[in-house]
């Protein structure tokens, strides 16, 4: 019963975005804001990983930690979202196949 009342809570919060959403406005401080929320959880999703030290490396320098500044690179020059990962990820691989 708790885990259905749960689930009806949940439903119900994130019904309500949908179904008031011509009714109710944001503040545009708010619409703002929360235009940076994607790149903050995905920054806070990947820098654990990339600095945590223990992966290929080249030296002083981690395999991750390159293929990071290249797929920022990337993001910084294309505003492609599909062509960092791609490329970061890509990097990350080739990267890790010549570090072994």
């Amino acid at each position: 019963m708790l885990i259905i009342a749960m689930a009806l809570v949940t439903l119900a919060e994130r019904a309500s975005f949908l179904l008031l959403k011509d009714r109710l406005r944001m503040p545009p401080l708010l619409e703002r804001a929360l235009a940076y929320v994607p790149a903050a959880v995905l920054s806070a999703l990947v820098a654990p990983v990339v600095f945590s030290g223990d992966g290929a490396s080249l030296g002083p320098v981690d395999a991750r930690v390159m293929a990071a500044a290249l797929a920022a690179l990337v993001a910084w020059l294309t505003r492609s979202v599909i062509g960092t990962l791609a490329v970061g990820m890509g990097a990350l691989w080739a990267l890790s196949w010549l570090l072994g």
